[in-house]
């Protein structure tokens, strides 16, 4: 392509290749890769005028895109102001465009992307949170990272991370909605809030495997999976789904719910699956002052760790800063780090194990995290 310069001394050349290489924040790839960039051209004064084809017309991270567009624009020299307008992709357009996803690398979970299966024999042991600050946690590390918020009736991965959107849909081909660093899919996404679902079994067992295959996860480097409590239809359907998975065990020190997160337990023996560890939530209630309360006695985690032969990867405590983040939808982990809860389910993330067994007593590797 031949260099090419307006009145204004801007090279036409050097704008096109630094907007086209601008991220879509919502596919993580260029927008010229993509075929997003319509036009991109100097005009009086230093002024350029960028015109960029979006997925959908409500695109949640316009803003973000705009702010990113604009600052490429601006490292090419002799630019004084940035004019950004957006159009919307054609149907035609849309197809190509989940195709070409679809051809240049798989999709869906990657056969090198570590899947951590979030399990608790009953309801009510703050499951869904670990697994949303475990996942922030992680994404703060550096990888890649999304959330399968499989708990169908009870799915509150929306509320945790405070998104309230629609994902948006490439013939076919679904984009995970992202906050916090994490991408997200919840059946939450396509329900009222208050609506409950009133699924059977073989519709939710088709879900789970749309959410897997046909979301474009662009093979995360890690997969938590927010199964729901117990043993039922849809956690042994997405073990099926997801044979590399390994168990994290989530139980509170009372008795009962350490009890019953056996089952969980027994439910991996059965099936062969590795077992990541333990964690014990709701182990104190941390007061300002720095004192810890056990609140619902103390040892049913490491009561269920050696239940299970495997590690206690955290005992994660209560105190005000956990509470008000479930509320206001942003992980503790994210809003408040120092806070003693936040501290240990950083922690926690940290422990995963290199290597961990199945219940049967065989090896089986879970690659580094």
């Amino acid at each position: 392509m031949l260099t090419r310069l307006r009145t204004s001394g801007i090279d036409e050349t050097a704008l096109w290749e630094a907007v086209a290489a601008v991220e879509d924040p919502e596919i993580h790839r260029s927008l010229g890769e993509l075929g997003m960039l319509r036009d991109a051209r100097a005009g009086r004064g230093g002024r350029v005028h960028v015109e960029v084809a979006l997925t959908t017309s409500g695109c949640p991270l316009r803003e973000r895109l705009r702010e990113d567009i604009t600052a490429a624009a601006n490292s090419i020299a002799g630019v004084s102001a940035v004019d950004v307008s957006f159009g919307t992709l054609s149907e035609r357009e849309r197809l190509a465009l989940s195709q070409r996803l679809r051809e240049q690398r798989a999709t869906g979970i990657g056969e090198h992307t570590r899947v951590y299966a979030v399990a608790s024999g009953k309801g009510g042991v703050g499951k869904s949170t670990v697994t949303a600050n475990l996942a922030v946690a992680l994404a703060a590390r550096g990888n890649r990272v999304g959330v399968l918020d499989a708990d169908v009736w009870g799915y509150s991965v929306p509320q945790l991370f405070g998104v309230r959107c629609n994902p948006i849909a490439l013939k076919g081909l679904m984009l995970p909605v992202e906050a916090h660093g994490v991408r997200l899919m919840s059946v939450g996404f396509f329900v009222d809030d208050g609506e409950p679902v009133v699924w059977r079994g073989p519709m939710l067992h088709k879900a789970l495997e749309q959410f897997l295959a046909d979301v474009h996860w662009d093979e995360p480097d890690v997969l938590v999976v927010d199964l729901p409590p117990g043993t039922g239809d849809i956690t042994l359907s997405l073990l099926e789904l997801l044979p590399q998975a390994a168990l994290l065990a989530v139980t509170t020190p009372q008795l009962a719910a350490q009890t019953v997160a056996s089952r969980v337990g027994r439910m991996a023996r059965d099936m062969r699956m590795p077992v990541a560890g333990v964690v014990e939530n709701m182990s104190s209630l941390a007061c300002a002052c720095g004192r810890h309360t056990p609140l619902f006695g103390s040892g049913g985690g490491q009561r269920l760790a050696d239940e299970l032969d495997i590690d206690l990867l955290g005992q994660i405590p209560i105190d005000a800063a956990l509470t008000e983040s479930g509320d206001a939808g942003v992980p503790v982990v994210a809003s408040a780090p120092d806070a003693p809860s936040a501290v240990a389910l950083t922690e926690m993330a940290t422990r995963l194990p290199v290597v961990t067994r199945s219940l049967a007593g065989v090896p089986l590797p879970l690659s580094v995290v």
